[in-house]
């Protein structure tokens, strides 16, 4: 189903019990951050605080704070129907038959049907505050060494100065004061090579409280010529409606909460940060361009929407896990003997990456390493570690049996060298360092290896189903059921998914 806006997302949230609402004042500096810590790493519901100090405006976090809220907010039952969706467009073949013929038109109407739509008004301009002021905004303070009050659930939206293609990405944004902001363009985001290339004013407009499918695509690591509301269209199955804003030359989703128009001046910069980021450490001050705010519009009774980040998990798991399922098809298409990839929570998701592949040849997995250090945002993996196709890459135990059992340093570490992403403090040069790669797949003659392979240990498939059929009859109670299943071992994983159906 597709959400029409914020607003009908609550009341989803509300109807399926995954929504508290919390009454008492709490404190936008601090306090919330350390209530919703709390709460994502418990799995805990979705919050909306309707009692912020210092304002008028509920705050709504950790909306995608758990893997059954990131499938409804999709209207899925697991994210891997994700990349289901997208295969079908990315797979198309020209039709040979009437039955192929009906399927393909089929598919190029919903891509037609998927594209923004422009609508003369919209609910974001109900409200245009005079004069334009930040100061109703209950944006928060997530963390003590913050450099001040950051919007960090963003939709931000510019136009390429040569080309006028939009582009929608989430960067945060630091509160100045009434008037001012800055904005985090990482020096590898498109926006960031936008600005690169303004003439002398570049329009922004930073837009909060959307549905949930286009807040996600404003995070979506795609391509440049590949509009993130024509994505959003494509996956809720309706278009985004969007209006024209008040003071800068862009177009906005209509039926978003809070729109702030701007815009940079070329060559202004101003530090911004301390920020305590994802990677669970604070990125150091930097300078940024400065936004200088022209407008701001609202609807009615206006619904602010944030996030923390920090130490993982935390919200933002999510948003990855949902990133990592939908591009799957699309890292098959460049690297078909890819099987599945799983990129860590606890990785940031740029430290690490584990691929298991249909090995072919000799030095397949050092192929797929240099291939992964050579693919749009994945070219900033710092980690690759490379496992066979029996291998299910979303349990770490599994794949840390692997690397402990088939490696062998002398032959099968890579050390390269390449970008590295603009927050990792690790590397003595901002943005390049070492690259490392693992090669924990079987090996063989052809790779010098002369002694046999040994065969791992499996129990035979007629054993195992007597003793799963007679289970009862021993009376040993396991908390997992019908025990020999792993149980113990799927309660570590990390990302625990039904069914295995691409393998």
């Amino acid at each position: 189903m597709a959400f029409d806006d914020l607003r009908d997302w609550i009341g989803h949230l509300r109807r399926e019990g995954e929504l508290v609402e919390v009454t008492a004042e709490v404190d936008p500096h601090l306090e919330i951050a350390e209530i919703t810590d709390r709460v994502t790493k418990a799995g805990g519901p979705a919050l909306l605080f309707t009692n912020v100090r210092g304002s008028r405006m509920p705050l709504l976090i950790n909306q995608f704070g758990t893997e059954r809220r990131m499938c409804m907010a999709f209207g899925v039952e697991r994210l891997d129907d994700l990349g289901r969706r997208v295969s079908d467009v990315l797979e198309m073949q020209p039709p040979e038959g009437l039955v192929d013929k009906v399927r393909a038109l089929g598919r190029l109407k919903s891509l037609a049907d998927s594209r923004p739509k422009s609508v003369s008004k919209g609910p974001c301009q109900e409200v245009v505050l005079d004069p334009p002021s930040l100061e109703s905004l209950p944006v928060m303070t997530c963390w003590p060494g913050d450099g001040g009050p950051f919007i960090t659930l963003p939709a931000v939206i510019t136009k390429d100065p040569r080309s006028g293609t939009r582009n929608v990405g989430m960067y945060r944004v630091q509160v100045f004061d009434a008037t001012t902001t800055a904005m985090h363009w990482q020096i590898h985001k498109d926006a960031a090579a936008d600005w690169r290339g303004m003439g002398e004013r570049m329009d922004v407009a930073i837009v909060l409280g959307l549905d949930p499918v286009t807040a996600y695509t404003a995070s979506a690591p795609l391509p440049k010529h590949i509009d993130e509301l024509m994505l959003s269209g494509f996956l809720r199955g309706a278009p985004v409606e969007l209006v024209r804003c008040k003071t800068v030359d862009l177009e906005v989703p209509a039926r978003a909460e809070i729109v702030i128009e701007g815009y940079i001046a070329k060559g202004e910069l101003r530090d911004e940060g301390p920020f305590g980021d994802h990677t669970g450490y604070y990125t150091p001050k930097e300078p940024f361009p400065v936004v200088h705010v022209t407008a701001v519009t609202t609807r009615r009774d206006p619904i602010y929407p944030s996030i923390i980040v920090g130490v993982p998990p935390q919200e933002d798991a999510w948003l990855g896990k949902a990133t990592e399922r939908l591009f799957l098809p699309a890292v098959r298409m460049t690297m078909p003997e890819v099987v599945d990839y799983d990129l860590p929570v606890e990785g940031a998701f740029h430290n690490l990456c584990i691929v298991a592949i249909r090995k072919a040849y000799p030095g397949h997995a050092r192929k797929v390493m240099h291939a992964i250090w050579g693919t749009g945002l994945l070219s900033l993996t710092k980690g690759v570690v490379v496992v066979d196709a029996d291998v299910d890459v979303h349990d770490y135990g599994q794949v840390m049996w692997q690397v402990g059992a088939n490696v062998d340093p002398a032959r099968d570490v890579v050390l390269a060298d390449g970008p590295l992403d603009h927050l990792d403090h690790a590397p003595s040069r901002q943005f390049h360092g070492g690259k490392l790669g693992i090669d924990a797949t079987a090996k063989g003659p052809a790779e010098g290896y002369e002694r046999g392979w040994p065969d791992a240990i499996r129990m035979t498939d007629e054993v195992r189903e007597r003793v799963t059929s007679r289970w009862a009859d021993y009376g040993i109670a396991l908390a997992g059921g019908a025990g020999g299943d792993g149980s113990e071992t799927r309660k570590m994983r990390r990302f625990a998914r039904s069914g295995r159906g691409d393998r």
